[in-house]
Formats: structure tokens, sequence, C-alpha cells
């Protein structure tokens, strides 16, 4: 069974190799140089979240049927296509066209990845340690966003802002071939016969109107993903607005990486010490009050909200996937978790037509100020509702 145990180390190398792209920390820079206002920026962020959500459930079905090893190939194959196209890219339909791309990549993952690393670690009988492996399966993220932003910065003062994408192309082509060498464990599923594929999402349904504690959790979870979404996407426009230099831009990129460690790796100590409700509906308040001072202050203060607010978040992404898991069965683990970022990118289409809009009137400080506004609303709907969600 050590085959399948290895499943862990070489998701961890395949996450990080995945993450390493020092083109992130000058991407919005980069795009603005080639003609891309923050209207069209947010037009390509709705165009990426319609892709995910109209093959989310397919690609987490194709995945339970198929293979969970095969999809993750597939979106590390189409990241290295967004890549490259992003290099030559000139005229929005070109940035279109590569994020289009990187919306498939994003859909034959999404789900895979959670359910061969619980699936795994459940054949060697230790599913109980999944929210500490999706933890440190993170922190192999950030751990790699903070290298890549370290060395991205430094790369494109010295050398120009296309290098870092020809460095990100070789890392994604790492991982691409890392995947290549998982196994794909066998499904130990409660049901005796396999569900048709028509019958999926019907079962997905019934099982989330059966658990709507659940459904809570996960809409926490894409409530303060969607406004996370706009900090990573729309961070350096903020703090260039702040006078802050580009040759700091990797240093701040590699704190927003690190803040969230913590968390991550702490995750599954957290939960059992604090309630979900208590929990969630902190990260929630503090994402909130940071984002509505990320308005008002407008000032060098703001960069350590934004630090605060990373640091709280780092919890939710475990904890939330943890809930669902350990009440799923593996025979539909990647088309349930699928549903997640399915309502995640129904979130982000939702708010991003709002902050897109007040963007363009008031500039970037509107646009947050509009997402605290909505992460306010959603904390007082959680409080009240919180009740159904069990320990």
């Amino acid at each position: 069974m050590n085959y399948i145990r290895n499943n862990i180390w070489k998701l961890y190398a395949i996450r990080f190799f995945h993450n390493l792209i020092p083109a992130y920390v000058i991407e919005r820079l980069f795009w603005e140089q080639r003609g891309m206002t923050i209207q069209m920026v947010v037009y390509t962020e709705i165009i990426y979240a319609i892709t995910v959500v109209l093959l989310e459930i397919p690609t987490g079905i194709i995945a339970d049927k198929w293979s969970r090893k095969k999809m993750i190939v597939l979106e590390a194959f189409f990241g290295c296509l967004e890549l490259l196209i992003l290099i030559f890219a000139t005229e929005f339909w070109h940035f279109a066209v590569a994020i289009f791309l990187a919306g498939v990549g994003r859909s034959a993952g999404s789900g895979a990845d959670n359910a061969l690393l619980y699936d795994s670690l459940l054949l060697s009988g230790d599913e109980q340690s999944f929210e500490k492996c999706l933890g440190r399966l993170n922190a192999w993220d950030f751990s790699a966003a903070i290298l890549a932003a370290l060395s991205g910065s430094l790369m494109a003062d010295l050398s120009g802002f296309e290098l870092n994408y020809w460095v990100s192309v070789a890392g994604m082509f790492v991982s691409l071939c890392i995947s290549l060498m998982l196994v794909e464990p066998e499904v130990k599923s409660k049901t005796d016969s396999p569900i048709a594929v028509k019958e999926y999402v019907a079962a997905s349904m019934s099982f989330f109107k059966r658990n709507y504690g659940v459904c809570l959790v996960l809409l926490s979870a894409m409530v303060t993903g969607a406004a996370l979404n706009f900090i990573d996407e729309f961070w350096q426009l903020y703090i260039s607005r702040l006078g802050v230099p580009v040759i700091y831009f990797g240093l701040f990129s590699s704190g927003l990486s690190l803040l969230r460690l913590p968390g991550n790796i702490l995750a599954y100590r957290i939960k059992k010490k604090m309630s979900y409700k208590a929990m969630m509906s902190g990260v929630v308040l503090t994402i909130a009050a940071g984002l509505f001072y990320l308005y008002a202050v407008r000032g060098i203060t703001s960069l350590a909200v934004i630090f605060l607010i990373c640091l709280v978040s780092g919890i939710i992404e475990p904890a939330a996937a943890g809930y669902l898991h350990h009440r799923i069965d593996s025979s539909m683990r990647a088309t349930i978790d699928s549903f997640q970022s399915l309502g995640l990118r129904l979130m982000i289409i939702i708010t991003g037509l709002g902050f897109g809009w007040i963007s363009s009137k008031f500039d970037i400080y509107g646009g947050y100020g509009f997402i605290s506004l909505i992460c306010g609303t959603f904390l007082v709907y959680f409080l009240i509702s919180s009740k159904h969600i069990t320990e």
C-alpha cells in the first residue's frame, strides 16, 4: 500500500510546481502594459468563472467515473497552454482564450485532487488526517508562491515582465510530469453498484438538501473565497495606488502567502478547540471589517490590514473541505466536491459584476467597499442560520 501513500508526496510536489509561477507577482502590471484595463480584467474573470461553472460538475462526474489522476494531468496540461498564450498576448481576445483554457484546466482538476487525496488516505486507514494533509498541501502551495514572488519581482526589475512567464511555463511543465506518476486509488464506496451518470447531479442535490449545515459551511467558504479572490487579483493595483514600488511587490506577495500558512497547517487543531460557528463567523467578520478599512482609510496601514485578512483566512479551506469530505461517499467524492468550486465561481460572477462596475466609477477602493458590504450581509445570515451546523 506504500505506492498509494506515495500519492501524498506526489500531490505535494505537483501543488508546489503548479504554483511556482513568478508571473503572478507582476500579472496585473503585465496585463495593463498589454492594454488590459480593470474592466477588461473583470471580464476575463467572468469568462473564467462561467467556464468553470459550465464544466465543474461534468468534470467532477468524469473524475469519479473515469480517473482522478487523468483529470489532474489535464489540469497541468492546460496550465502550460494558458501561460504560453499569455506570453504572446496583445489583444483582449488573446487573454480571453488563455483564461478560458485556465478555466477548463481548473474544472478538470477541481474535486479530483481532494478526492484522490482523501481516498489515498482512506485506503491507508488514515482518513482522519485529511485536514492535516490538505493543510500541508496548501502549505506547499503557499511556499511555492513565496519563492515565485521573491524571485519574480527581482526578475521583473532586472529583465522585464516576459521572463517571468517563461519560468512559469517551466514550473507548470514539471507539475505535468509529476502528475503522470500518480497512482489511481481504488474507490471504497458504500454502494455496491456504480451510479449512472444521469443520477450524479440528482444524488448530489439530494445530499445537500439533507445536510443544510454542510451547505452553510460551504457557503461561508464560497463568500470568503470570493472576497479573497479580489484581494489576490487586484492587490497589485491597490498598493501601486499607495505608491509602493514594484521592487517590493515580491516581498508583499510573499507576506500574503506566508501568513496563510499557519491557518492551513493548524486548521485541524483549531477545529478541535473552536466550534465551526465561532470559527467561520470570526473569519467572515474579519474579512468584512478589513475590506471596509481598505475602502475607507486608503493609507499605508491598509497593508497591515491585508496581511491580517490573509492570516485569518488560512483556516477556511481545510476546515470546510474536511467538514464536507467526512460526510460523503467515495463514489461521488469528486462530483460533490466540485459543487463547492461551482458555487465559488457563481459567487465570483455575481460579485465580480458589481466589483467591476463600482471600480470603474470609484477605482479599486470602491470595489473593496462593495465586497465588504457583501461579506457583512452574509455574516448576519450566517449567525441567524448557524444552529444547523453540527460539530
